[in-house]
Formats: structure tokens, sequence, C-alpha cells
């Protein structure tokens, strides 16, 4: 028995060495978590067990990856939150360019929300940074932008040209990139950017929040991606669907869940992003809920009961778990990308360009060091699982993958409630481009040092959503460490 506790000690003192106090945090959290189990072995015994019924059954490992919850959220609440927070407050990451006025390209829609916190401020021309509304943004030269005393739009379009110095190669590699960024075969369908109708959006002035924006309308956009387009046949009832009467005894979800089991793992994989990413948007209404409206400021919060209705097992009949689960492997499967495309933003010529020097310069060192902070997550979920077997199944099962989240992204444009569609655009627009990231592992291995490549590239836009739609799933797993604490309050 010393002999044990001596070796356990070592060993924790070992991985203390190597990775720092996130191995102590982690250590100390699963001891609680065992320690809780085993003193309160029925629901009944256990403190709290009706206010903490959302998360009682929120912990182990996670299905289709070797990942525990626990340690996520010691990883992502100690290390993660507080870099992301800081990068996506840089003036890179954000302003983003949509086009918030394309029509729903699959059912006629005049349910546009009248409510004014469905509404989107766009920035105004004078408030962009003149490297991002050049157009151009500069994404591989070195160019002499000392000169901070460009004010307008005309002398800005000069940024974005490429340095003379540059080689023959390098050139002909730029119009190859062009060429190539085409005709690549995209996750997401991709908004216009030359578009009179794309305006830029201060997403920090356009929060994610609870705009009132729901009923038929949303219910509507929501069945049409899970019925639809998550490989479902219609014979198959999902759980809760609003816009279908519950079938009696297939209501507790048994015959869904032995469905979706029986499928293969990427058709599985594909159902629990979608989940996930509803999930987190979930999160975030409630935590950003409008409390009270008075005049000329309203009141902005967590709203407990919410969260509740939409996650606690008894009111969603077990559901509320698995959503919750669903967001952690969506977590991790962005996080995956993240530490695979790091070697993309190593490369001393990728600039987070805006055009003041001092901000890319520190922008860029944020953003390195935290894909530093990435790459030392131990349990990543792993890719190459997926699309793994027979060379042309293969294929087909990719391209039909791709399809179907491509035609996700289009549904976000019958979203009726403007600022709703701002952020499930960016959000769809950031996990399409993970996905990208993780399947062209070749590519991304294959880059060349010293100029860009023909197989693979990020526009601007796809960074920040990349990066954008991560910090939001990020501050999902945060604001469940914070309905955890008004939880207990409540007892």
């Amino acid at each position: 028995m010393i002999k044990n506790t001596i070796q356990s000690a070592g060993l924790l003192v070992l991985l203390w060495l190597l990775f720092g106090d996130f191995v102590l945090v982690w250590f100390h959290n699963r001891v609680k978590t065992e320690t809780y189990n085993n003193q309160y072995s029925s629901k009944e015994d256990a403190p709290d067990s009706q206010d903490q019924s959302c998360f009682c059954h929120l912990t182990g490992v996670l299905d289709d990856c070797f990942c525990d919850i626990e340690s996520i959220d010691v990883f992502n609440n100690f290390k993660i939150y507080p870099h992301i927070q800081k990068l996506t407050e840089r003036d890179y990451f954000r302003y983003y360019r949509v086009n918030l006025n394309r029509p729903c390209p699959f059912w006629a829609d005049d349910s546009h929300c009248s409510i004014k916190d469905c509404q989107v401020e766009p920035c105004p021309e004078s408030e962009i940074p003149v490297g991002i509304k050049s157009g151009n943004y500069n994404r591989y030269s070195q160019v002499a932008n000392a000169n901070t005393d460009i004010v307008d739009c005309e002398q800005a379009q000069d940024l974005g040209a490429i340095n003379s110095t540059l080689s023959n190669y390098s050139k002909e590699a730029f119009e190859d990139w062009a060429r190539h960024d085409d005709a690549q075969d995209h996750f997401c369908e991709l908004d216009d950017e030359t578009s009179p109708d794309a305006d830029y959006v201060d997403l920090l002035l356009n929060p994610e929040r609870y705009t009132g924006y729901k009923g038929p309308s949303a219910w509507r956009v929501w069945n049409s991606i899970y019925e639809e387009n998550c490989f479902k046949p219609r014979s198959v009832y999902r759980p809760l669907n609003p816009l279908v009467p519950p079938r009696g005894g297939d209501d507790d979800g048994e015959g869904f869940y032995n469905w979706l089991e029986g499928l293969c793992l990427e058709k599985r994989v594909f159902y629990r992003l979608i989940s996930g990413l509803h999930s987190s948007i979930n999160i975030h209404l409630c935590a950003e809920y409008l409390l009270a409206e008075g005049w000329g400021k309203s009141l902005w919060g967590p709203n407990v009961q919410e969260f509740r209705q939409r996650f606690d097992p008894a009111e969603t009949k077990g559901e509320g778990t698995r959503r919750l689960k669903n967001l952690y492997f969506l977590y991790l499967i962005e996080l995956r990308a993240l530490s695979k495309v790091a070697p993309y933003f190593d490369r001393a010529f990728v600039n987070l360009y805006t055009g003041d020097r001092q901000e890319d310069q520190a922008s860029k060192e944020l953003l390195l060091q935290f894909f530093n902070e990435t790459k030392a997550f131990p349990m990543h979920f792993d890719e190459k699982s997926m699309f793994a077997g027979q060379k042309i199944e293969a294929k087909t099962l990719k391209e039909e993958f791709r399809l179907h989240f491509k035609n996700i992204s289009r549904i976000m444009d019958c979203v009726g409630c403007s600022k709703c569609r701002l952020w499930g655009k960016l959000q769809t627009q950031g996990l399409g481009t993970a996905l990208k990231i993780l399947f062209s592992e070749k590519e991304i291995k294959n880059l060349p040092e010293h100029s860009p490549s023909k197989g693979f590239q990020l526009t601007r836009q796809e960074i920040v959503a990349l990066l954008n739609g991560f910090g939001r799933l990020s501050t999902s797993i945060h604001q469940l460490h914070s309905f955890r604490a008004l939880l207990k309050e409540k007892r």
C-alpha cells in the first residue's frame, strides 16, 4: 500500500514537471469527482441533487474518443479560455465581413425578426483598419507597412501589392493560389466578400445573446438541418422534435440512438458535431439572456431556468446530458484542427495584416502562444480513424460528408434574426474550416517554408471564423462552470 502510494506520488511529480499546474488541477478534480461518486452512490443521497441534475451525468470519458470531460474543463478554463478571449479582441479577429441579405435558398421566408435586439449594426467604413478593408490582406508578403499615415481606402490598395523582391517562382505561386482558391472544395457556402450587400461587422459590438427569436421559424431551420442533412431516414423519430408529434413509446429516444449507434463512425461524428454546435449556441443564449429592459439600457445575464429547460435531463427526457457531451466532442474536434494548422501560421511571411505594424506583430505572437497551448493537450481526437476504409468508398463518404455540411451552411441564410444569422454563419464557417484543416493533413505537412502553397490556403474570413468559432465553444464550456455555481446557490 505504501509502495503504491509512493509510486503514485512520484508519477504525479513527474507529470507536474512535464505539464505544470494543469496536471495538479486535473488530479485534484479527478480525486474530488471520485470522492463525490463514492460518497454519494445514489441520486437521493447526493447534496443539491435536484439543482445539480443538469450535471450529475456530465462526467467521464466521451464516446468515440479517449478523453474525459474533467480534463477538458480544466484545460479549457485555465489554459485556453484566457488566451482565446484576448485573441478575439484583436483588430484582425474582431471584424468579420458577411452578407446578411442573401435570400433563403430553400423556402420563401418572410419571418425576419423585427425585435430590436435581432438587428446587427454594421461597422462604419472609417473604423475598419486599412489593411483589412483594402481587400487583399497582404497574406504572404512582408510589405513596407511602416507608413502608418495612410488613412484612406485608395492609398490602402497599395498595401496588398506583392513585394517586388519576390522571385518569379513566388509570383507564379500567387497566381496558382488564386486559381486554387476558386476551385477548392470548401465545406461551407462562402459569402462573396466583394458583394455590395456584404458588410463588415464588429463582433465585439454585436455579441451573441438571446434576442427573442424563437418559435416555428427557428424550429424550421434546425429541423431542416437535423432531418434532411444528418443522414437520418424519415422513419427514425428524433426525440423532442417540436415539429413532429410524439410517437408514444418512441419518445424516449431509444429507437433514435439505436439507429445512431448503428451508423459508421463518420456519420455518427457528423450528427454529434451538429448537436454540439446547437448546444453551444443554446448555452450562449442562456448565459446572455435579457433579464430586464429599462430606459436606455438593458440588463443581460444568465437565466438558470432557461438553462434547465434546455439541458436538465428531467425536463429533456435525458437529452440534456447527451447535448452537453456533444459540445465537448465538438470542442475536441476543433481543438485538434487548431493544433494541426499551427505550422501554417508558424511561417514568418504569414501575417495577420491590418496595416498597424505593432498591432499585427502583437497579434501574431499571441496567436502562436495560443497554438502552443493547443498542441500541449495530451488527449486529442484521432481523425485518422475517419474515412479509413476502402479508397473509393472512403472518398465517396467524404464527399457526401462535405456536401451535407455545405448544405447546412446554406441553411444559415434562412435564419430570420440578423444577429442569430451572423453568429450562425460565423460558427458554421468556423467548423467548416476546422474540417477542411483535418482533411488536409498531407497538404499542411508539405507546406513550403518561404512561399505560398498550391495545396492548402486559408482566407482571412476562414481564419476569423475558425478562431471566433472556437472561442464560442471555449466560452460555452467556461459558462457551464458558471451555471454549476448558480445551480448550487439556488439550493
